[in-house]
């Protein structure tokens, strides 16, 4: 059978599949970023497939977002990237507003681990790294934490975004860190409806800040239980801002664009 002719055969998008699969386990467990895979013909050998074959289930780990292929060269392992995943989660807490909820259940999963784990390994710089994303806050919002403008509400939340990461990075956990970069895009498009709810609540930024400082000190303070602890209230107040919010939008919806 000739190569063009595989390509009708039953099994063939089975076997691209089943190569594609065995390729990531071989990208992720041997090979480096910037790493060229083998030649299609080394590839076809080892699998005992057809070149069609490799060629396929090389485009379908370009897809996955493992592999980049420029012109005529052969495929190279890709840098980590976060961009789908972060686009992923844009998409649904736009369309659908029960991603809101989604996105804070996984925080509570994520932040919790994540400042329990800062509270036990974060360095002082660190600890460092974790203030100055606070200490932007602070300075964005003023002293009366009210009234602020569009361009100081985005600085704000995109030091709120920094804060939360830059725990994430402090818990040494290489994933945790990942995971945050990505959602950094999404996180900050949900901080501009919870601060709705939080105003409606009678909050204001200050509040906000307040309750990244007592996290602050439990981390500085090593203790981890309490560090979860202001994670979680935290997390769940943003929870109810997010709850009133949405539900004042249910009330009064925006009018249609002309």
């Amino acid at each position: 059978m000739t190569l063009s002719d595989e390509r009708f055969r039953p099994d063939h998008a089975t076997a691209a599949q089943t190569v594609a699969d065995a390729l990531a386990q071989l990208i992720l467990s041997e090979l480096a970023p910037g790493s060229t895979l083998p030649s299609e013909a080394e590839l076809a050998a080892r699998y005992d497939v057809s070149r069609l074959t490799i060629r396929e289930a090389v485009k379908l780990l370009e897809g996955r977002g493992l592999l980049v292929i420029a012109r005529g060269r052969k495929a190279v392992v890709r840098e980590p990237d976060g961009a789908a995943f972060g686009d992923f989660l844009t998409s649904i807490i736009r369309y659908d507003p029960k991603g809101l909820f989604d996105l804070v259940d996984v925080r509570l999963s994520l932040e919790v681990q994540s400042a329990t784990l800062a509270a036990k390994r974060a360095t002082r710089a660190g600890i460092a790294a974790i203030e100055s994303e606070l200490q932007g806050m602070r300075d964005t919002v003023g002293p009366g934490g009210i009234n602020m403008s569009p361009e100081q509400e985005l600085e704000f939340h995109t030091h709120d975004v920094g804060f939360h990461e830059a725990v994430a990075l402090a818990s040494g956990n290489r994933v945790l860190g990942f995971l945050f970069e990505a959602m950094a895009q999404p996180l900050r498009e949900g901080f501009f409806i919870s601060r709705r709810g939080h105003e409606q609540r009678g909050h204001t930024m200050l509040d906000t800040i307040a309750a990244h400082q007592r996290i602050v000190d439990c981390i500085k303070a090593g203790n981890g239980r309490a560090a979860a602890e202001a994670m979680r209230v935290h997390l769940k107040d943003t929870e109810r801002d997010i709850r009133v919010a949405l539900s004042q939008l249910a009330r009064n919806p925006a009018p249609p664009a002309a």
